[in-house]
């Protein structure tokens, strides 16, 4: 610890002894200003690289910036695909679509994401997920933004909280705008896995007074779009030994326990507005007003259709082997398994934000208040009918049946002492904030002096209650459709027999009135946290010949207060005061922070930035819950004692801008980081709701396995977080970008490289030690085109949270493409492809042939016509 403050605070030394060196050779020249960059008119490609290049040229931090024309020309639907294409900025597509993004070999979790200054609410949207830090960027529109900028060394002004990177993405203002603008598009959007074309829209218009002191814009997006995923999951493995038909050399083989035939089905709707209303009634004073309004569907249907080998183990009667692996086998007699989960989702998001500067040549203020809020009532309709009888499985094709027309008649489909449930979980986060700046110039070395203070407030509301007491039946009373097949599963999984969205929520809120809630699902499930951040800073810019940079540091008081439920015996709902568990962390934090820029005069600028920060675990693991799997003896949850990372971060990097629109350049990482926050699972006794609900004889089976009793209680296998000590990433990133003359083609390309390593040499989540993206263009006339290729090497992966359990996602290439012609100056048709190669997402647990998933998503296309006038 001491060492490495010594060297941070030794960098800082030494780049100031430079600056100030430089300063007694020459006279200091003003400050140098960045361009209004929102103020300029992009019109293509090329125009859209030059203003990206420009903002990067302009900042004194390691940065990456894209910008609106940008955004618009790669092949995506929202905001993460946009970033595909920054050098050390890498995506995780479980559902074929970016939603999170690791910035330079960091969890998604750490590293936060700004909208004009300010954080933006978001409630989870699939049932049974936690809420994370980390942005979900399928909640925004990429037409709302004019420029976006990763920050990946720290300043003393941004908000803490990120380990990775900050994003700061910002909005068009009116101001910077021609009056009566207007823009929009229509598109189509298609899915060839699902098979279905869904519409989408978006339209802008910006208007000011010709004094150019009060401007409004107001932007609105409708989004549609088909998601379909199919494939093989394993939810876990036993070793051969555990049946009793397999003896001799094959009994130390991994036999997979469940093999699971997937299909998720979803629509996913985004209605969204955004409105800012700008007001400058001089040159030094400025207001602006903004509202952000969206409303998401997410609603969808799930099917698993898997075996249980171990519920009668002597029923497997051979296996398939490969290596020390089986990857398939028989089984004369065990239960098949039929989930069927439909889900209700409508996440809501809300926000009011005010700023407010006054600036004149020598010293200015600023502030900025608001209040950001999203709320989710997520609703599951859960059927379990289970079918008894041979079959085989195979790990690439799921089930077969030795009688298919047995297992095609929903007579034989029946609940096994268990039928389902009907689940609710309400969710709400609220962000409200308040901050205050100073600023003075001076006709120095020391150019500016920014000085501030913030407070904000987290607040994170989580509860589940799950309703049981369904009647047993077969599909016959719940009914039945016209079976489909997935894709590439053998017909036993597929085309035998399908429930059906409606028949699900038809029979479930048939018994709803009757139906009772379960303790324990409420009681592990239901929680509370508020995160308070109060924050003072200091910051000196400072420029000198070639040298330019600055120089802070930030103080940070954090108080964090959970609460949930913990109890002994049998859960109830009654006296719940006295099953309460409340919880408070106070912790505060120095950190300072150097970025020197320098510029040789020969269009090569040297960066170096050094760093302490700070960051957080997800908000469900700071306080005491538990989420249990009841079927397998799993489950997760979190812990009120754990600690912050703090990581002492530094980056230094070199520019050539060789020639008009082109760059070549190079950067080095390295964090060194405390307490590191991994994952351990651990035997908790853990009560079962099955063993004391479910009828006598589906009771019997589950006392004396895994430990479980007569009261209730079973050994689960439950994952935590803890600090697991120290922990390191280091890498490079080498990005190129030229246009090649007046031939219309160009080329943008970039490789990272990341190496991290826990305290005991474990690996860390969601880091790719390589990453590549490659985006050709042509670009002349009329005609467009742009091609973009990213693939990154397999990462530990799990849930979206740090710490995540030891599962891989195998190495992942996504290729996209789009074409566009512009009809005139203000017309434009396109067309973009996406996911081009069908590309397999593949988990793995340790091992490459230990199978966790296996999905294919399906390749998207998009039609549109645009508009400007």
């Amino acid at each position: 610890m001491k060492a490495r403050k010594t060297l941070l605070s030794a960098s800082i030394v030494v780049a100031l002894s430079m600056a100030s060196a430089a300063a007694m050779a020459q006279d200091a020249p003003a400050a140098s200003q960045a361009k209004d960059l929102d103020a300029v008119v992009v019109t293509g490609i090329r125009a859209s690289l030059e203003k990206s290049l420009d903002t990067k040229r302009a900042n004194v931090t390691v940065s990456e910036a894209i910008t609106a024309e940008d955004i618009g020309k790669f092949a995506n639907t929202n905001v993460a695909e946009a970033m595909s294409q920054i050098p050390g900025v890498v995506l995780d597509r479980r559902f074929g679509q970016g939603e999170r993004v690791s910035i330079d070999g960091t969890d998604p979790s750490l590293n936060l994401s700004f909208l004009d200054g300010h954080p933006v609410a978001q409630s989870i949207w699939l049932y049974g997920e936690q809420p994370n830090r980390g942005f979900d960027y399928t909640l925004l529109a990429p037409e709302i933004l004019g420029r976006l900028e990763v920050i990946k060394s720290s300043e003393a002004r941004l908000t803490e909280g990120s380990l990775g990177g900050t994003v700061l993405m910002h909005t068009r203002k009116p101001l910077d705008m021609d009056a009566n603008s207007i823009a929009g598009s229509l598109s189509f959007n298609y899915n060839d896995q699902g098979g279905d074309t869904r519409p989408s829209g978006s339209f802008m218009y910006s208007w000011k007074n010709p004094e150019e002191t009060f401007g409004v814009n107001f932007a609105a997006q409708h989004y549609e779009e088909t998601v379909d995923r199919q494939g093989v999951e394993v939810f876990g493995y036993q070793k051969a030994s555990a049946f009793p038909n397999q003896t001799g050399a094959a009994a130390g083989i991994d036999v997979p326990n469940f093999v699971n035939a997937a299909w998720f089905q979803q629509t996913r709707e985004r209605n969204s507005a955004n409105l800012n209303l700008q007001f400058k009634p001089s040159q030094e004073l400025e207001f602006n007003l903004s509202g952000l309004f969206i409303r998401e569907s997410f609603d969808n249907y799930n099917q698993s259709f898997y075996n249980f080998l171990t519920q009668r183990p002597g029923a497997v009667d051979r296996l398939s082997t490969r290596g020390n692996v089986a990857t398939g086998g028989h089984s004369n007699a065990n239960p098949v398994f039929y989930d069927n989960n439909v889900r209700v989702s409508e996440p809501e998001t809300k926000g009011l934000d005010l700023t407010g500067k006054y600036q004149t040549d020598t010293w200015g203020v600023s502030g900025q208040i608001g209040h950001s809020k999203s709320e989710n009532t997520l609703e599951q309709w859960f059927i379990e009918p289970v079918y008894t009888g041979g079959y085989s499985f195979d790990l690439k094709r799921g089930l077969t049946f030795d009688n298919p027309a047995a297992a095609s008649n929903p007579a034989n489909w029946a609940g096994d002492g268990f039928m389902g449930n009907y689940g609710v979980i309400d969710t709400e986060t609220k962000d409200t904030y308040g901050q205050v700046d100073f600023n003075v110039r001076f006709d120095s070395v020391l150019n500016n002096l920014s000085f501030g203070a913030r407070r904000g407030k987290h607040e994170e509301d989580y509860r589940q209650n799950v309703y049981v007491g369904l009647p047993v039946a077969d599909l016959v009373t719940v009914g039945t459709i016209n079976p489909v097949g997935l894709r590439d599963l053998n017909p036993g999984s597929g085309r035998h027999v399908q429930v059906g969205r409606q028949n699900v929520i038809d029979y479930v809120n048939r018994y709803r009135g009757a139906l009772t809630p379960d303790p324990a699902s409420f009681l592990n499930n239901t929680f509370n946290i508020e995160q308070t951040n109060t924050a003072a800073y200091v910051q000196a810019d400072f420029a000198s010949g070639g040298f330019r940079g600055n120089l802070g540091v930030r103080y940070v008081e954090s108080k964090t207060d959970g609460e949930g439920f913990a109890y002994g015996g049998t859960p109830t709902l009654t006296d719940l005061d006295s099953k309460r568990v409340r919880s408070s962390k106070k912790e505060d934090f120095v950190l300072p922070s150097l970025n020197v820029v320098y510029d040789t005069g020969a269009d090569v600028l040297l960066r170096f930035g050094a760093a302490k920060v700070v960051a957080w675990a997800p908000y469900n693991q700071l306080v005491g819950n538990t989420f249990l799997n009841d079927s397998t003896f799993t489950g997760s949850g979190g812990s009120s004692n754990l600690d912050a990372y703090e990581s002492t971060n530094y980056s230094l990097s070199a520019e050539w801008y060789f020639a008009e629109q082109s760059v070549l350049a190079a950067s080095v990482f390295y964090k060194d980081i405390d307490n590191y926050i991994t994952s351990e699972g651990r035997i908790e006794r853990q009560f079962n709701s099955n063993a004391t609900t479910a009828p006598a004889f589906y009771q019997s089976r589950i006392v004396g396995t895994n430990g479980c009793t007569a009261d209730g209680f079973c050994d689960y296998s439950i994952i935590r977080p803890l600090n697991a000590g120290k922990g390191k990433v280091k890498g490079f990133t080498v990005s190129y970008q030229q246009p090649f003359g007046d031939t219309g083609f160009g080329l943008t390309a970039n490789y990272t490289y990341a190496d991290g390593e826990g305290a005991n040499g474990t690996d860390l989540p969601y880091q790719s030690r390589d990453a590549v993206a490659i985006s050709p263009y042509y670009e002349k006339g009329p005609f467009s085109a742009r091609v973009s290729y990213n693939w990154r090497s397999d990462y530990l992966a799990g849930g979206y949270v740090a710490g995540a359990p030891p599962a891989s996602v195998d190495d992942y290439a996504e290729l996209g493409a789009s074409v566009a012609w512009n009809i005139d100056d203000r017309l434009t048709v396109a067309l973009e492809g996406m996911n081009l190669l069908d590309s397999e997402y593949k988990q793995y647990l340790g091992r490459e042939e230990l199978v966790a998933q296996s999905f294919h998503t399906g390749r998207r296309f998009m039609a549109s016509f645009r508009f400007k006038f």
